[in-house]
Parts: structure tokens; C-alpha cells; sequence
């Protein structure tokens, strides 16, 4: 007996509309009248909890069942112990989620003894931005005033053990010759950026672009700081002609091993769940982040509180992790050195 196509036809196109119809529905049922906790790995006041506050306020409207979103800073040990937290004992429901800071793609390689995660194996649900690093001086405590200075004289910077503050300065200073000083201690720029103004360091060897003009506009309106250098993979336009620390690289595998440092600020602002989560649900999450990015009530309130978003979507989040995985083991071996010269 022949099939009657017709029939299989309806039959197939039934099953394909129930199949993307499951996922939401399963999700609404999930999260109707439940509570999401978004774990920020830094401190109160900074650039990452500004922004994971802003996507507070808005997110739970595009998530099926519509779930409170509360924030909760864990930034001990440079944001590693909320990553830790996620991978190993928060809830794998969908009901706990991070944003966490940008250098845990590649703590395993800056503080191996201290990561106890597989960025793998997390699920990548979306990049609040990217992001370029400036490096600054403060004005009344310094006489830095040009990239030459970076080479010749001391700076003493703020650094928030194994991220961006402490982790590029040391890069630079082992690729490229600069002087840097780190004074670790701090749990977010924010209160590195309150040492600067007390006078306690000079300036800070990575502050997000964004985030100075963000949280400290008036250094930039008031000329209480210099910049002296910008870090990213490509030169951000608003700098206009600032020095790229990537000009001065001396050689094509020092080269490599800055871009890959690089290569995480693609993914500067990267919102996470752990691993064994439900399909539909980190599903749901995406979707909703992917709305987020567009709703012009959000982008209305990130624009009132002077926050850059540029939504980076988690499948091209996954791509950088893929690139980070993927780096060939010399040059693995030669950042961790860069990073940290003590330990060849």
C-alpha cells in the first residue's frame, strides 16, 4: 500500500511544531513563580555588577513563568569562587546562573591550582559586551603622561588577584618591557578605582573602556587621568590614536600569546549556567537574553544609567571558549609563563 503523502506531510509538520512548541512550555511550567539567583563573581559598585543589576530589572519579563531575578555578589578570589560555585554546587535547574568576569576563560591557565572548572563544559548563554582595556594614571600622583613612561618608570596599579587588573599589567610587563607595579587586594575596579582617588595606587593597567566611562565619567570631563594605552584585539574608534599594547610586541609568539589574552574580551561580560542543565531551559535563557538585548525598555534604562550593552549571542560566545580549548599546548605554556615570569 502506497503512503498517502498528504498525510505524512501533516503527520511530520505536527510533530515539528510540537517539538519547538515543548521547549517553552516545559520552561513556563518550570518557572512559573520561581526565583533565579544571578551570581556576579565581583564586588558591589563595579562595572559587572552594574550590569548585572540592569539585566536584573528587565530579564524575568522574557523568560517563560516569568521568575524573580535577585543579584548576589561573590567576588572572593577574583570572581573564581562564584565560578567554582557554579560548576561544582550550585542548583543545575535553571534557578542559578552567573555572570562571571571574563579572565575565568583563561584561569586555568593564569591560576590552574585554584580553577576548579572546565569552561567547556559550562553553558554559554550569552555576553553582556566586549569590551577594550585602557590603562590609566591618576593625575596628582604620578607624572605618567605618555605610552614611554609605561617603559621607563614605575606604575603602581590596582590588580584584583587572577583578572584583567592584575592578570594584563603582568602580561605586559613580561611581553613588552613595561613597569608595572601590582597591588593586589582589591575585589572590583570600584574600589580600585576609590584607592586611586585616596592616593593608594597610581592608576590601574586594565580598567574596561566602558566601565570608566560609566562609573567614573567626571576622570575623563575633569582631566583627573591620563590614559596611556588601550588592549583588545582591534583598536577601539573613541580612542582615536592611543597606543594598542599589541604594537609593541617584539616577536609573531609573544604576539600569539597576547592575542590570546586578547581573545576573552570577546566575550567580556559572559552570563553562564552550570553544567547538567536542562536543554529547553538553558534554552529559554538564551532566547530570553537574546530578546533582552533588543528590548528598547532595557536599552532605554542602560542608556539612562550610562551602560554599554552590545549583546554578544551565546552560540558565538561558545565560538571563543571553542578558540580557548583549542589553543595549541606551546602557546598555553608560554602565556602561563607570561603571565606569571616567577614561575619558569
Amino acid at each position: 500500500m502506497r503512503p498517502n503523502n498528504r498525510v505524512t506531510g501533516i503527520a511530520l509538520v505536527t510533530v515539528a511544531a510540537m517539538a519547538c512548541c515543548t521547549a517553552p512550555v516545559a520552561a513556563q511550567d518550570f518557572y512559573a513563580a520561581k526565583q533565579i539567583t544571578l551570581i556576579v563573581g565581583a564586588g558591589v559598585g563595579g562595572g559587572y555588577d552594574h550590569q548585572a543589576r540592569l539585566v536584573a530589572r528587565h530579564l524575568g519579563r522574557f523568560i517563560p513563568g516569568h521568575p524573580g531575578i535577585i543579584v548576589q555578589n561573590m567576588p572572593a578570589a577574583g570572581g573564581m569562587a562564584a565560578t567554582n560555585y557554579l560548576f561544582t554546587t550550585a542548583p543545575k535547574d535553571g534557578t542559578a546562573i552567573a555572570l562571571v568576569q571574563r579572565g575565568m576563560l583563561l584561569a586555568k591557565l593564569t591560576y590552574p591550582e585554584g580553577a576548579r572548572f572546565e569552561i567547556e563544559k559550562f553553558h554559554w548563554l550569552s555576553s553582556l559586551n566586549s569590551e577594550t582595556a585602557v590603562t590609566l594614571a591618576w593625575n596628582e600622583t604620578t607624572t605618567h603622561r605618555t605610552v614611554k613612561d609605561l617603559f621607563e618608570k614605575e606604575l603602581i596599579v590596582g590588580g584584583i588577584v587572577g583578572v584583567d587588573p592584575e592578570t594584563t599589567p603582568k602580561l605586559y610587563n613580561s611581553l613588552i618591557g613595561t613597569k608595572f607595579k601590582v597591588v593586589n587586594g582589591y575585589n572590583s575596579t570600584a574600589e580600585i578605582a576609590l584607592a586611586i582617588e585616596r592616593g593608594e595606587v597610581q592608576g590601574i593597567g586594565d580598567f574596561s573602556w566602558s566601565s570608566v566611562k560609566a562609573v567614573r565619567p567626571n576622570w575623563l570631563s575633569e582631566k583627573k587621568v591620563t590614559l596611556l594605552m588601550q588592549g583588545a584585539l582591534k583598536n577601539e574608534p573613541e580612542l582615536g590614536d592611543l597606543p594598542s599594547a599589541l604594537d609593541f610586541v617584539k616577536n609573531d609568539a609573544d604576539r600569539k600569546v597576547m592575542q590570546l589574552h586578547f581573545t576573552q574580551k570577546l566575550a567580556a561580560r559572559p552570563i553562564i549556567a552550570p553544567p547538567g542543565m536542562p536543554a529547553e531551559r538553558v534554552a529559554a535563557l538564551r532566547a530570553a537574553l537574546d530578546a533582552l538585548g533588543k528590548d528598547k525598555e532595557f536599552l532605554a534604562d542602560a542608556e539612562k544609567s550610562k551602560q554599554e550593552v552590545a549583546f554578544v549571542p551565546g552560540e558565538e560566545v561558545e565560538k571563543v571558549v571553542s578558540l580557548i580549548v583549542a589553543t595549541p599546548p606551546d602557546i598555553a605554556d608560554r602565556y602561563a609563563k607570561a603571565f606569571a615570569p616567577e614561575r619558569k
